[in-house]
C-alpha cells in the first residue's frame, strides 16, 4: 500500500484526500496530514474513514509517506520539495509557479533519484506540447479569461490599484511572459507554468489575461507553433464551488495523475 501524506489541507488538500479514499484503496490511503493551521487537519482527518496521523512538522509527514503531495501555495513549494526530494521521498506538486520561482527543484530531483509528478491541470494539449517539443517549439501563447472576482488579492491588481468591481465587460488585465504571469497572479494561472516547464520557458510563454463580471466560468485559449505544425484549444472550465480561484479540472487532473501513478495501464505522452 502506497502512502500518501498531503501538506495543505484546503479545497484542493481535502478533495484529493477524499478522491484517494474512494478510488485507490486499498492500492493507496492517507497516512499522514500537515496544515500550518491545525484545525484544518484535524478537521479532514475526522471526514475519512481510515483517520490519518497529524503532522506537527513537516519531517514527521515525510517520515510516515512514500508519497507526499504538495497543495500548500506556491511560496511554500521551495522549502516543501526540499525536504521531501532530500528524504527520498516522490512528490506531486500542486502549485507549479512555484517551481519557476526556484527551479532547482528540478535539480533536487535528479540529485536525490526523486519523482516530481505534475498534473495538467486546468487545459489540454500538454501531451501534444510536450511531444512537439522533441524537436522545435517556435511560440507558446495561453489567453485566459476568468470572472473578475476570482482576481482579488493578487499582486498585480494591489500592485496597479485596479478597482475589479468597476470592471463593467471585458477588460485586458494583464499581457505579457508567464514568468511575470506567476508573479502578478500567483493563485490564477498556474496553467502557464505548466506551458511554460514543457514549452519554451516562462520568458518566452506569452500570457494574456481578460476578466468580466459576466463569466460565468474560467477560460483557457492555447496556441503554440512548431516543426509539427499549429495546435490551437480552447476550454471553458467550470470553478470548483468551495474555491473560485480554482478550476474543477485542476482538482481531477491531480486524481488522474494519481491514477498514472498508482495503476498499470499508463495512457497518454
Amino acid at each position: 500500500m502506497v502512502k500518501i501524506g498531503i501538506v495543505g489541507c484546503g479545497t484542493i488538500g481535502k478533495f484529493l484526500a477524499h478522491a484517494i479514499e474512494d478510488r485507490f484503496y486499498p492500492k493507496a490511503c492517507i497516512s499522514c496530514l500537515y496544515d500550518l493551521d491545525l484545525i484544518k487537519a484535524e478537521n479532514l482527518a475526522k471526514e475519512l474513514r481510515i483517520k490519518p496521523r497529524i503532522a506537527l512538522t513537516l519531517n514527521k509527514l515525510i517520515w510516515h509517506s512514500h508519497l507526499v503531495i504538495e497543495c500548500a501555495s506556491l511560496q511554500a513549494v521551495k522549502n516543501i520539495a526540499m525536504q521531501v526530494l532530500k528524504q527520498g521521498r516522490d512528490i506531486l506538486i500542486m502549485s507549479v509557479g512555484g517551481i519557476l520561482e526556484c527551479p532547482e527543484i528540478l535539480e533536487w530531483a535528479e540529485k536525490y533519484n526523486r519523482k516530481i509528478y505534475i498534473p495538467s491541470g486546468a487545459i489540454g494539449g500538454i501531451d501534444a506540447l510536450h511531444a512537439g517539443s522533441m524537436d522545435k517549439i517556435d511560440s507558446v501563447i495561453l489567453t485566459t479569461r476568468k470572472p473578475s472576482h476570482s482576481f482579488e488579492g493578487a499582486p498585480y491588481i494591489l500592485e496597479k490599484g485596479i478597482d475589479l468591481t468597476k470592471i463593467d465587460g471585458e477588460v485586458l488585465l494583464f499581457e505579457g511572459s508567464a514568468e511575470e504571469a506567476i508573479k502578478g497572479f500567483p493563485q490564477n494561472i498556474n496553467v502557464s507554468a505548466i506551458l511554460s516547464l514543457v514549452g519554451i520557458g516562462a520568458k518566452k510563454t506569452i500570457v494574456r489575461i481578460v476578466a468580466s463580471p459576466f463569466y460565468t466560468r474560467n477560460i483557457h485559449e492555447i496556441e503554440f507553433e512548431g516543426r509539427f505544425g499549429k495546435f490551437t484549444a480552447r476550454i471553458e472550465n467550470l470553478p470548483m464551488p468551495e474555491n473560485p480561484k480554482t478550476s474543477y479540472l485542476a482538482a481531477l487532473s491531480a486524481v488522474a495523475t494519481l491514477e498514472n501513478i498508482l495503476g498499470n495501464i499508463k495512457i497518454g505522452t
